[in-house]
């Protein structure tokens, strides 16, 4: 059997085969991100009737920005084409549509388990844990393609304690052949809120759920790191070098800022926002 039993490109969300369920399910809080309050099932007055968001292009100058840096990693796609076998919520009964909202950020939890461990899958480091994460892969893909009753069941918070059992023995394999001053350094949940990291050397270290919300990483060494649910948003990746860096998702890269000059590993593309130069 190959490592890899999902398809990458199902793995990201496809607006054009789901519901607009972003828009509906989920709470709005007014702030940067967004520019109005809205409550979980109530859709966004931006949806249009064809389930397509009208200011699409111009997000970011509406007070949108939040809109910009989310994916669902095939959620929507996956809730509204086989979950609920391509029935719309418009057009169901309350109740359907009340557990349409409730099962897709589970499955969104699901399918954000499955970006990691296939991206897990193709570490040669972590070959010691391919058979644990293998197993992990099809038991969380087994999981997105229960009935909407039984995932709107599923402790998920539990569940991915379980799956980060592997992660975390993945992040350390990974980690040890990185070198550089940061390796083995764990920064895990750190507040670097604004911190001045410019030209540091953060090779290997763990930044799991690091806020680094506006912090300076103009230049920094990041081979290797674990970046997993570190805190992005307006962090400046100027001239720095993530390759090799892991665990890192296109949401968390899209909140950042950076450069042509920034190095990225191949599972995430540049955002068209960032600058030329640099």
């Amino acid at each position: 059997m190959p490592d890899q039993i999902v398809d990458p490109s199902e793995l990201r969300g496809d607006c054009a085969q789901c519901f607009g369920l972003c828009c509906v399910a989920l709470p709005f809080a007014r702030s940067t991100d967004f520019a109005l309050n809205k409550p979980a099932g109530t859709p966004c007055p931006n949806l249009g009737g064809d389930h397509r968001c009208g200011i699409h292009a111009g997000l970011r100058e509406k007070g949108f920005t939040g809109c910009t840096v989310y994916d669902c990693f095939g959620a929507g796609q996956k809730v509204s084409r086989v979950t609920f076998a391509g029935q719309d919520w418009r057009t169901a009964s309350k109740e359907h549509a009340r557990l349409m909202f409730e099962v897709f950020p589970v499955v969104r939890q699901l399918q954000e388990l499955l970006r990691y461990l296939t991206e897990a899958l193709g570490l040669p480091a972590a070959r010691p844990v391919h058979a644990d994460l293998r197993r992990a892969l099809e038991r969380t893909e087994r999981l997105t393609r229960q009935t909407p009753e039984e995932l709107a069941a599923l402790d998920v918070a539990a569940y991915r304690q379980e799956v980060n059992v592997h992660l975390l023995r993945t992040s350390d394999l990974v980690r040890a052949g990185a070198g550089g001053k940061g390796k083995g350094k764990d920064r895990r949940g750190a507040d670097l809120v604004g911190a001045r990291l410019r030209g540091a050397d953060l090779r290997g270290a763990s930044l799991r759920g690091a806020y680094l919300i506006a912090a300076d990483l103009t230049g920094a060494d990041l081979r290797g790191a674990d970046m997993i649910g570190a805190d992005l948003r307006d962090t400046d990746l100027t001239g720095a070098d993530l390759t090799g860096a892991f665990f890192l998702t296109q949401p968390q890269l899209d909140a950042a800022r950076g450069s042509a000059g920034t190095r990225l590993p191949e599972s995430v593309t540049r955002p068209g926002h960032w600058t030329a130069a640099g």
